[in-house]
């Protein structure tokens, strides 16, 4: 009854016990009673220490992970991220703010993003953090600021490189871009930063996100190391962090598969030791965020309604765009495709049907699965997205038509 269509990778990560879903060693049913309403996401605490983990065995052990916090900026989850990374980064000063309030030392927490306001950029001075410069104007505000503080900000630079990550989700570097600086104007900005005296730290090259395929996160990396290795020989100071960005995906469709660790791994290892040898001060940075956190959350809404028109079957839920603005498939897709979507406390079910799940609000883009095949629901299911951990209630609409607020729970 699947009409057709491809199959979403198989996922194994949530045990299921008499056809329902667990999360955090307890039936998904219980799990809602114990939140007390619908629709509200929640994140497993051993799925993001198994992550990590699985992490720390495949790469070479020099390399840092830093859990980007615009992924999922929910405290208790950042709180617990505190024990199992090495740094934090954050992209204003609300995120600035949870991290400091999440335990971590300022000096691993680095503030990256165009339009950083005068305000955040005297904040993160004041706290120590290591600003990444993204334009002139921005480090010229950096010395001015530091001078009225008497302080001498940490900076790198962020670099927009004439590179970009091929096959990503997201390109965040290559051609015109608001983020960073663009390699060519470098080493007027570094003779600037030299001679304003700032504490240079190192350098920022993030070129794309959301990737699944190793062989072109290898080209992109081999770009990064090449890059860096050539500006290190004009920097006022010597490199002590290169942070190589990340671009690791997770599967979210029909046909996306894991992504292949073990040859990034190995090129990896293979890049360190040029840089130990090259840049012997610099600590080597993995920046991360869905692909440490996005496997590990769910979302979960309620079914209000089942109806039929015209021959297809809809189950109206309490949940939709206002919270999952990704599911719905209004959030960086061109084409949609449907998230993995369960029936939670009825996974297989006794009886089988294709159905859309859309939420209340009053537009035909309120989707959160398009005829997929699924158990038979009624009034009442628990309908569960999976891959939800990652960009999922802070990067949604949440007063559209204002609906009652969602929950988030970590287990």
């Amino acid at each position: 009854m699947n009409i057709g269509r491809p199959a979403h990778s198989p996922l194994s990560q949530f045990p299921v016990i008499d056809d329902c879903l667990w999360i955090g060693g307890m039936a998904l049913t219980q799990l809602a009673a114990r939140v007390g309403q619908t629709p509200f996401y929640a994140y497993d605490r051993r799925l993001l220490s198994e992550r990590v983990a699985l992490l720390r065995a495949a790469l070479p052990p020099a390399i840092e992970i830093h859990y980007a916090i615009k992924a999922n900026p929910m405290l208790a989850l950042v709180q617990h991220m505190t024990g199992l990374v090495d740094g934090f980064d954050v992209a204003s000063a609300g995120e600035m703010k949870i991290a400091l309030d999440g335990g971590m030392p300022p000096a691993a927490i680095s503030f990256a993003g165009p339009g950083k306001r005068p305000a955040e950029l005297a904040a993160a001075i004041a706290a120590g953090i290591t600003i990444h410069l993204e334009s002139y104007r921005e480090l010229e505000t950096v010395a001015r600021l530091g001078q009225e503080q008497g302080r001498r900000p940490r900076v790198a630079v962020r670099i927009n490189p004439n590179f970009e990550l091929k096959a990503a989700g997201m390109k965040m570097g290559g051609g015109a871009k608001p983020f960073g600086v663009d390699t060519e104007q470098l080493p007027d900005l570094l003779d600037r930063i030299g001679a304003l005296d700032l504490d240079f730290q190192g350098f920022h090259i993030f070129s794309g996100s959301q990737n699944l395929r190793a062989d072109t996160i290898i080209e992109a990396q081999n770009h990064t190391f090449e890059l860096a290795l050539q500006l290190a020989t004009a920097t006022p100071a010597p490199v002590r962090l290169l942070n190589i960005g990340g671009g690791f995906g997770i599967p979210y469709f029909p046909g996306d598969r894991p992504l292949d660790l073990a040859p990034v791994a190995a090129n990896l290892a293979h890049w360190l030791s040029l840089v130990e040898k090259r840049l012997p001060e610099a600590r080597v940075v993995l920046e991360l965020g869905r692909y440490l956190v996005g496997e590990a959350g769910i979302y979960v809404a309620e079914v209000l309604d089942r109806k039929v028109s015209r021959d297809q079957t809809f189950l109206i839920t309490n949940g939709g765009l206002h919270h999952h603005l990704a599911a719905s498939g209004n959030f960086g897709q061109v084409i949609r495709k449907n998230y993995p979507v369960v029936i939670g406390n009825r996974i297989i079910g006794t009886e089988r049907e294709v159905a859309s799940v859309v939420g209340p609000l009053c537009t035909p883009l309120d989707i959160l699965a398009d005829r997929m095949e699924l158990a038979k629901a009624d009034v009442g299911d628990l309908i569960v997205v999976f891959q939800s951990g990652a960009y999922g209630l802070t990067a949604s609409p949440a007063a559209f038509l204002s609906h009652p607020p969602c929950l988030e729970v970590l287990v």
